[in-house]
């Protein structure tokens, strides 16, 4: 998608805010000799900003404002490296208020709304995020945070929540308590606002079945605002996301070229109006695609196809190139198959090795089920894992994101 010269002014603001600044990414601007953005060449001329720039800005190197104005901080839920920290305004906690408020009314969600929140509070940008923007359209906020299944359930119950915010791997283990216990007709759930990692048909219909609900899958990341950036409506084509606060571009993940509308790459965020931490041109790593055309729904907003992982997850095991997302859909064509899965990639007699543990609900023979996923494996992608059933539950369910992959070759 084309930048509009709407859009083209903003940045141009944005990056002589960030030259004034003299902050890091206001440096490096001044060190190119970029001094104003004029034209769609000019702006495609601007260097990417990565992640590891950000940790280069530790602690508060990205902020391009007076420290006076800046009235939060948020870090990212990453668990290694130096932290992430990114500063905002009380503009930027407003305008990121008003972009999740956007995102429950395009699920229909109002006042009348009851919200019960699950993702977590604090230096994560998630569960506030949910708040604030519920607060903003006037709902009733039921501010859970994460675990503590048993009250989660006695509030939802209680209160007669009607809508939930969560994980996907939480909404699932919720939904399956919800099934065990025998409790569909005690809730009142009628919405989930799902996000924060990619999660597949299977595991959707679940969640649906489980809780009576319909989903939303919403988009974000703590380094643009957090979630709330985009959402899905009712067409279920892709997620809306609002171009008069960013400006998404997809690129080629391995040159880096801009793609045109409808092919899948890399999404590249700039903010058009954020003060605390203006990122240009700043690489997510998220795959995705800008979908052409109207949306069913009347929606004059842009958007972007359901996530498909992201560029830097993939794993090379004999020479292939694999992607999580190319096992999950695979796994995905056996019904009898949950959708759980683990992946454990190990170093073993000299050779790599991929284990691949899936569940099933018993009716079939375990060895058989073996037998033909790794077959399929080895029919699509060209390797031969090993592959081990075991039964329903037995994976470990989260509260938070569930982590898939376990890369054990080199520890």
């Amino acid at each position: 998608m084309r930048i509009s010269p709407s859009q083209l002014k903003l940045v141009n603001e944005q990056v002589q805010r960030l030259v004034a600044s003299g902050n890091y990414f206001g440096r490096r601007l001044q060190e190119a000799g970029v001094t104003e953005v004029l034209t769609e060449e000019d702006f495609l001329a601007l260097p990417f900003s990565e992640k590891e720039d950000l940790r280069n800005c530790y602690p508060l190197g990205v902020s391009a404002v007076d420290e006076r104005e800046i009235v939060r901080i948020h870090s990212s839920s990453g668990t290694t490296g130096t932290p992430v920290i990114i500063p905002y305004t009380a503009k930027d906690v407003d305008d990121w208020a008003e972009q999740f408020k956007r995102c429950y009314e395009v699920a229909g969600i109002t006042a009348d709304d009851r919200i019960q929140i699950t993702p977590g509070y604090g230096l994560w940008t998630a569960g506030i995020g949910f708040q604030a923007g519920a607060e903003k359209l006037g709902a009733m906020v039921v501010p859970m945070g994460p675990g503590n299944t048993e009250k989660q359930l006695q509030f939802m119950v209680d209160l007669q929540s009607t809508v939930i915010g969560a994980t996907s791997s939480y909404a699932l283990l919720l939904a399956e308590e919800v099934e065990k216990r025998g409790m569909r007709d005690r809730i009142a759930l009628t919405k989930g606002v799902i996000g924060s990692e990619r999660w597949g048909e299977k595991m959707r219909d679940r969640v649906k079945a489980g809780l009576g609900i319909q989903i939303y899958d919403i988009y974000g990341l703590t380094e643009v605002y957090g979630p709330g950036i985009g959402i899905s409506c009712d067409a279920e084509d892709g997620m809306h996301y609002w171009d008069d606060f960013l400006y998404i571009e997809i690129v080629d993940p391995a040159t880096g070229e801009p793609l045109p509308d409808g092919e899948w790459g890399e999404i590249v965020i700039t903010t058009l109006v954020k003060e605390g931490a203006p990122l240009i041109r700043f690489r997510t790593h998220d795959l995705s695609r800008i979908i052409p055309g109207a949306c069913p729904c009347g929606s004059l907003f842009p958007r972007i196809d359901a996530l498909q992982g992201r560029s830097d997850d993939m794993v090379k095991i004999h020479g292939v190139n694999v992607f999580p997302r190319q096992i999950e859909e695979i796994l995905q064509t056996f019904p009898a198959l949950s959708s759980e899965y683990q992946i454990r990639l190990s170093h073993l007699e000299g050779r790599d090795t991929m284990r691949i543990y899936v569940e099933t609900d018993g009716t079939q023979d375990f060895l058989d089920t073996a037998d033909a996923v790794a077959s399929e494996v080895k029919r699509r992608i060209g390797f031969t894992p090993l592959v081990k059933v075991v039964e329903l539950g037995v994976l470990p369910r989260s509260e938070k994101k569930t982590r898939r992959v376990f890369d054990e070759r080199y520890e």
